[in-house]
């Protein structure tokens, strides 16, 4: 069995747990320690249990505390070279054992746990998605996806599960209060998924297999829960995909964890 669960995500903070019967894994920790500890109590789980802790980039709403579970709890980092220059010199001293690195597109176990880090289009140093497979469950976790290409959605099909980012309302973008630059870096081919994007790509996914969406990394600014849930929405239902019979659709919140899904 597969327990997955978001702690948090949002644009101030990500953190995602994994678990088989063997293996307990994080990805990423971008709000404090001392939160990821009772976002994890929360769910039974003691965070000196966690086997490995994976990055998906360098950007601190995904990695504000790693150095801080790390030393705390001596848990291994794992991360590919490029991801592991930009936020070494952030997250304070590693204890060597703890420093692991993996080449992306490379597969990897922890354990019971297979994963294939795999490239998505972001404004970072080497950013990666992650697929998660245990026995024949494949799970995906893909974030801060600029646009999405055929590349990208080759490695997102075929999960059974998937968290993927439906960051941002196009028009709550254009017409806030962000300054034009950073709208048009959140807006660019290497920035954050919009609500509609993301409509469209669960449609498709839905025709490759995936019966269960988790939206993530909401803009705080930008979008609310509603609207994101309804988005997608509609995008499944108007392809005929029923969601509550063909598939199921949640929103992980940015401040409070998600239900604990178990596959």
């Amino acid at each position: 069995m597969i327990t997955f669960c978001s702690l948090f995500s949002g644009s101030s903070g990500n953190a995602i747990y994994i678990a088989s019967g063997n293996a307990k894994i994080l990805i990423d920790c971008g709000v404090s320690g001392k939160r990821i500890a009772a976002s994890l109590a929360s769910i039974d789980v003691d965070a000196s249990q966690i086997d490995a802790i994976l990055v998906t980039h360098e950007h601190r709403d995904h990695t504000h505390a790693i150095g801080i579970m790390s030393r705390r709890y001596n848990i291994p980092i794992y991360a590919n070279e490029n991801t592991w220059t930009g936020m070494e010199n952030e997250i304070g001293n590693i204890k060597p054992d703890n420093k692991r690195y993996f080449n992306t597109h490379e597969d990897f176990c922890i354990r019971d746990i297979c994963i294939h880090p795999f490239s998505i289009p972001h404004d970072a140093a080497e950013p990666v998605g992650y697929n998660f497979y245990i026995d024949n469950t494949k799970i995906t976790l893909a974030t801060d996806i600029g646009h999405v290409n055929a590349e990208l959605t080759s490695y997102l099909e075929g999960s059974q599960m998937i968290l993927i980012e439906s960051n941002h309302d196009t028009e709550m973008l254009k017409c806030g209060s962000y300054p034009y630059y950073l709208k048009q870096r959140i807006l660019g081919a290497r920035g954050h998924l919009s609500n509609e994007a993301a409509g469209e790509l669960a449609a498709h996914l839905a025709t490759k297999g995936t019966t269960r969406f988790l939206l993530g990394h909401l803009s705080k600014e930008n979008n609310f829960p509603q609207l994101a849930y309804q988005t997608v929405y509609n995008a499944l239902e108007s392809r005929k995909i029923k969601v509550g019979k063909d598939v199921l659709l949640d929103v992980a919140e940015r401040e409070t964890r998600s239900k604990v899904y178990n596959l």
